[in-house]
């Protein structure tokens, strides 16, 4: 068994969540046998020695050094010893690519996709452009920059209302858990959404709202998609709240499709997790249109919510998958994945 480093909290607005979602993995890891050494990162970016005695866990306890060169962790000058990091980070500094070349830097083992393919699943943009490119139906969208906007916001946003169909959905395109998303029906309250938007990223999508049903595919390393799930909620769309705090919003595993929509929804989240490049997993939505019976890719997740009751775990789970065999499956991808980089030519 391992000695695995679970990284939580982080800096980004989904701070509450990755502590939720670290007392699930946690726990799951331990009961599979595991060592887990839990570590929170505070707001202000400050690493620390976790107690499991708070749930959900708490980002404070006895400081922590992480020695870049070297890849060690220290706790009050001890070393202490891992042999693998399981980064339950969400959104930005934890899910984009940042966290992972820190441990690509110090050559350590971690759970989840690379470097590259972190950073084109986190920004929406990016990865819709690529869906797009490969014949992947996605919904139409258009991308602003914070220069353009600056410069001429009206101009701007008279040419995205002539564009797109409203209702509208603007998003930070670099944010997760619906942060900064605003549904908008007419072009003062698109004016309003762009703005509020900027304060989370410094470009931004307008995306046409698609009427349909919200679908999710969980995929691991090969690629291999679990079963569909389907995300019920009694709100007008998925906001941050419907996802956290409503209870009456669920993911409901296995979806309610025929076996040949799970079976096409499946093969395109395949083929999305190839696309894109990720690897050890990923969580992939997509809308079902009411209209023409055709999946839309949304966005890929590369570290999506892990707690016990979230869609990830759930659609695994219904796939004949438990939580601790999951988790301990991410695991040995992780080494599997160290294992064959450090066989590649370097010159």
């Amino acid at each position: 068994m391992a000695t695995v480093l679970l990284l939580f909290g982080g800096r980004s607005s989904e701070h509450e969540v990755s502590c939720e979602s670290a007392v699930s993995v946690n726990d799951a890891l331990t009961g599979a046998g595991h060592r887990v050494i839990p570590v929170g990162i505070d707001r202000q970016g400050d690493w620390f020695l976790a107690d499991t005695a708070y749930r959900p866990f708490r980002a404070e306890g006895r400081s922590v050094a992480f020695r870049v060169a070297e890849g060690v962790l220290a706790v009050g000058g001890q070393n202490v010893e891992f042999d693998v990091v399981f980064p339950v980070l969400h959104g930005p500094m934890g899910e984009d690519g940042t966290v992972q070349g820190l441990f690509e830097v110090c050559g350590v083992p971690y759970v989840g996709c690379g470097v590259l393919a972190s950073a084109l699943a986190m920004d929406k943009d990016l990865a819709k452009n690529l869906a797009a490119s490969a014949g992947i139906a996605t919904s139409p969208w258009k991308t602003i920059r914070r220069r353009e906007w600056d410069i001429d916001q009206e101009g701007v946003a008279s040419s995205v209302a002539h564009g797109l169909r409203f209702p509208l959905f603007v998003k930070p395109a670099v944010q997760g858990s619906s942060i900064g998303i605003a549904k908008v029906s007419d072009v003062s309250e698109l004016v309003d959404g762009i703005v509020n938007a900027f304060r989370y990223d410094n470009k931004v999508i307008v995306e046409e709202g698609i009427e349909g049903r919200e679908i999710e595919v969980a995929v691991l390393d090969g690629p291999r998609a679990s079963v569909p799930g389907e995300i019920i909620t009694e709100s007008d769309w998925y906001t941050y709240d419907a996802k956290y705090n409503d209870e009456g919003s669920e993911c409901v595993a296995p979806a309610d499709l025929s076996d040949e929509n799970a079976k096409t929804v499946r093969a395109l989240a395949e083929s999305v997790f190839d696309l894109l490049g990720l690897n050890g997993l990923a969580r992939i939505d997509f809308f079902f249109e009411t209209a023409t019976g055709r999946f839309i890719f949304n966005e890929a997740n590369t570290m999506p919510g892990f707690t016990a009751i979230s869609g990830f775990p759930k659609m695994w789970l219904a796939s004949g998958f438990s939580y601790e065999d999951l988790c301990s499956h991410l695991v040995d991808a992780a080494f599997e994945r160290h294992e064959a980089k450090g066989r590649l030519a370097v010159r």
